[in-house]
């Protein structure tokens, strides 16, 4: 090996524990290739997070530095930089190649030397613009093919491997939740609440993947003002007595997402908040209902429209009212083909995974103000769904006692 080279590849590096077997990527990759031959596309280049991790089982860290895996009728390779050492080849179902950084442009210039002549696959919702520009230099002018929708449509039907998966996240997401309620009480910050729930799953994931990589396991945990937007970061805030609460808890399992969100109050509701809080659990518990099999995305939508708008609460309505899971996280990902919006004309499918997550929304100054917003996982199967969250929801489970915990404890004991 030259001292300074542009890209090489190590050959000493055993291979670690993958998320699936080697039957799954298998799997994964003959659909791939299938989907290829159809197009007649010799290779494709995945440049993106979640389709890089699908079909290779590695899961890059950016950090700015671009990532790649090339996918020919024989071969199975990723792309990725020095800094990571020998972690994406033991990670990697297949091959692996590292570039350099004594160079500007090597990630590019080791994709060329693996890439065939003709046209390619890459992900037009991924491929930047200054990314475009380097691989026409480094390319060369071929024709570039949108791989984009067929990759995602290819993961938004589970595999069994993947759905067991799943399922021990969203077991893994209740422990969490519990450990968020028990750490609930007034004069509590939210980052010490929110590291109680974070805490509990990590350690829960340790016990249950011992093989895994431990990662971006998070929660946002919000209260009062704070719970008017499903993605708010958690703060210093401090809870106090009459704080409308969003428990929101995320198991990261290598790469998949797994979620849990659930309206809680501390102390007595007021009967606004009470009355609106059991129009968002109506409004849930019918979306659960209707997924089913044959159901459509803007079907379940409009079902849902109707109801909020005959309770007089559609206006309040904060954004879609599910979407898919799988190899997802608030910085990569997203199958935008199963989103409950009216937009979305998708039919449900068994193996397709979901949630039903409505929330409404109360602006600050009108009673009742602030986010409601309850959140299952549900399974499609040949017949309906199964819902796999098992945390309790609505006000009959989720009002806390305002006292402090240890007065709690001591009345109970009286």
């Amino acid at each position: 090996m030259e001292v300074r080279p542009n890209f090489f590849t190590n050959q000493t590096v055993s291979k670690a524990p993958r998320p699936f077997s080697d039957a799954e990527y298998e799997r994964r990759l003959a659909a791939l290739r299938a989907m290829m031959a159809e197009k007649d596309l010799p290779a494709v280049l995945l440049t993106s997070t979640h389709n890089i991790a699908y079909y290779s089982g590695f899961l890059p860290c950016s950090f700015g530095r671009p990532y790649g895996c090339v996918v020919t009728p024989e071969r199975c390779t990723t792309i990725s930089s020095r800094i990571d050492g020998g972690q994406p080849a033991r990670r990697s179902v297949g091959d692996n190649v590292i570039y350099t950084d004594w160079q500007r442009d090597n990630f590019w210039r080791a994709a060329a030397d693996l890439l065939p002549p003709g046209q390619l696959g890459v992900e037009w919702d991924h491929l930047t613009l200054s990314m475009r520009t380097a691989l026409a230099i480094h390319l060369g002018d071929r024709r570039l093919v949108d791989v984009a929708f067929d990759t995602m449509a290819m993961r938004m039907v589970k595999s069994d491997e993947e759905i067991a998966l799943i399922r021990e996240g969203a077991r893994i997401a209740d422990i969490g939740g519990a450990a968020i309620r028990d750490a609930i009480r007034p004069g509590t910050r939210e980052i010490d609440v929110a590291m109680a729930g974070r805490d509990a799953m990590e350690a829960e994931i340790a016990r249950t993947f011992p093989g895994s990589e431990l990662r971006d396991t998070w929660v946002w945990f919000q209260s009062g003002p704070n719970t008017d937007g499903a993605h708010n970061p958690v703060t210093t805030r401090v809870l106090q007595d009459g704080d409308l609460l969003s428990l929101n808890a995320f198991p990261m399992i290598s790469g998949y997402y797994i979620a849990l969100e659930r309206t809680l109050f501390l102390g007595e509701p007021p009967d606004e908040v009470l009355r609106l809080w059991r129009i968002n659990v109506a409004a849930h518990e019918l979306g659960l209902s209707l997924i089913r099999p044959g159901a459509t995305c803007a079907g379940i939508c409009a079902e849902l429209n109707r109801f909020l708008k005959y309770e007089g609460v559609l206006q309040y309505r904060s954004f879609g009212y599910g979407h898919s899971f799988g190899l997802l996280s608030h910085y990569y990902g997203r199958e935008a083909g199963l989103e409950l919006r009216e937009d979305i004309e998708t039919a449900l499918e068994p193996g397709m995974v979901l949630s039903m997550e409505p929330m409404l929304w109360v602006p600050e100054g009108k009673r009742g103000a602030g986010g409601y917003r309850e959140h299952d996982i549900l399974v499609v199967t040949e017949t309906g769904a199964e819902n796999i969250t098992g945390f309790p929801y609505g006000p009959e489970a989720n009002v806390i006692p305002s006292q402090p915990l240890e007065r709690a404890y001591s009345a109970a004991s009286r």
